[in-house]
């Protein structure tokens, strides 16, 4: 099969099916099942299983992070730029599945090292190699948002169910956490098994994702044929001509700052359940499964609902509640136990909308981007915010880390034990990174949310001018190809 053929070009392309969303949703378990092991555990696992201080653990994400300030834009170029009888976005999918599910193997392994600069070596450079197989199936992945979808409500359905799989992947990762640690004793042996358990699962998603989609993939491919996809530009000048695209950096503002925010509450919530709450470490991964349960079940109403007000009113009507669930818990006292449940509850009614909204906005500006530029760059564009979301995630933990550090924690040990003392100052240190800090952070996003300006009336006028310009471009591929035969 060629790459491009033009043989379906002016054929009705029919509406989304169920089988593409599903298809689509199940690539979500690659990369959000290892997401939320690794935002919710790995700064435990590294302090009280490994034994590193917790601001050399939290260094060690911020070193993977420098690697990828390269990485995320570079392998979205290189997609791009990809010639394959596979197309662009899958043969980095299909070669970098089996990498991705060894390297965060082996991220929960505990090497025979007891210096702590051997140990943060060791797993920096595992990261490293985990985080570069992650973006070369996250970008081609989310690319496929653009390239599997027409319309701008088409493009939220699709999201939808992006969002539902990635909350209920994060939901499954902790229900084989808690199945994990309570059947095996070792606790070197739980994060292993963890790690490898989720591994498997990495692989045959991403799999199963490719074959299911492929066929619609090449069905809009094709009707493209005319849009240039490969460029002849550089890297910088690249992201030159994206950083002057208002609307996208309105929405890297709206992505960045939920993203760093609900990550940082993510990362600091089992000290908080612990330590502030007194409570046993089985509340920690109950009120995650309350958050990301409602999320979950909140997507079925902000599906319908940001088809019906938009995207940026729907992200913009959700936040909001997040943030004052936030101050809830920032107020709340150890006793009140039952009012921690109510305000997760509360928070993952609007954490859905974080989920939703902004990838369902990205392929409106890579529409935008075509009908200014005559080209389709989807592999840069989600390059850039994928590399967004796990800079997010690796300041968020390294700040936890030195916080924690700076404010006089004292490690508890794996089993969490509720009877240490910790002082004061880290008790507030915790608070607050808990609840007002990231509320003034999402506070800065829906700023960024407001100031979009890419409505579904303004979409629809996108289309219209692309449809008319994609003509003209077929027109004239036509009689360029009559004359060269």
């Amino acid at each position: 099969m060629k790459p491009f053929a033009t043989n379906l070009s002016h054929k009705t392309i029919p509406p989304l099916d169920l089988p593409t969303k599903l298809g689509y949703g199940v690539g979500e378990l690659s990369k959000e099942i290892p997401t939320s092991i690794l935002v919710f555990f790995l700064l435990f696992f590294l302090t009280d299983t490994v034994g590193l201080s917790p601001g050399l653990a939290g260094s060690i994400l911020l070193v993977g992070k420098m690697w990828d300030a390269i990485n995320d834009p570079l392998i979205g170029w290189l997609s791009d730029s990809t010639q394959s009888f596979r197309g662009r976005r899958f043969p980095w999918m299909l070669w970098a599945a089996v990498p991705l599910g060894i390297s965060f193997w082996l991220l929960w392994m505990i090497p025979p090292f007891n210096n702590q600069w051997q140990l943060f070596l060791y797993y920096t450079g595992v990261l490293i190699l985990y985080y570069t197989a992650l973006t070369s199936i996250a970008i081609p992945h989310a690319t496929l948002a653009a390239e599997l979808t027409q319309t701008y409500d088409e493009r939220t359905q699709l999201v939808s169910y992006k969002s539902a799989f990635g909350i209920g992947s994060s939901i499954l990762g902790l229900f084989i956490a808690q199945a994990v640690f309570a059947t095996v004793d070792n606790v070197g042996l739980r994060f292993g098994l963890l790690g490898g358990i989720a591994g498997v699962i990495m692989i045959i998603s991403v799999y199963g994702c490719v074959l299911v989609t492929s066929k619609r993939f090449w069905l809009l491919q094709n009707q493209r044929v005319q849009v240039k996809s490969v460029t002849q530009h550089s890297i910088r000048q690249q992201l030159w001509m994206v950083i002057r695209l208002r609307p996208f950096l309105y929405l890297m503002g709206v992505y960045f700052c939920s993203w760093i925010a609900l990550q940082a509450t993510a990362a600091i919530l089992p000290f908080y359940v612990v330590s502030w709450m007194q409570l046993p470490e089985q509340h920690f991964t109950q009120v995650l499964l309350t958050v990301q349960g409602t999320a979950l079940l909140a997507i079925l109403f902000w599906n319908p609902f940001g088809q019906l007000i938009g995207k940026r009113a729907a992200f913009c009507c959700g936040i909001p509640l997040t943030i004052t669930a936030q101050i809830g818990l920032f107020l709340l006292k150890p006793d009140q136990i039952l009012w921690m449940y109510l305000l997760g509850v509360l928070a993952g009614i609007g954490l859905s909308t974080a989920y939703l909204a902004p990838w369902s906005m990205l392929p409106d500006v890579i529409d935008l981007d075509e009908l200014q530029t005559g080209k389709r760059r989807e592999g840069f564009f989600c390059g850039l915010m994928v590399q967004l979301q796990k800079l997010g995630t690796a300041l968020s933990i390294f700040m936890v880390g030195k916080v924690l550090d700076w404010s006089g924690y004292i490690n508890s040990g794996i089993n969490y034990d509720t009877e240490l003392t910790q002082p004061a100052s880290a008790l507030t240190a915790i608070r607050w990174l808990l609840g007002p800090l990231p509320a003034l952070v999402l506070l800065v996003g829906i700023c960024c949310a407001i100031k979009y300006p890419i409505t579904r009336d303004f979409h629809d006028a996108i289309l219209l001018k692309l449809r008319s310009v994609r003509k003209d471009r077929s027109v004239a591929q036509s009689l360029i190809d009559q004359n060269t035969q």
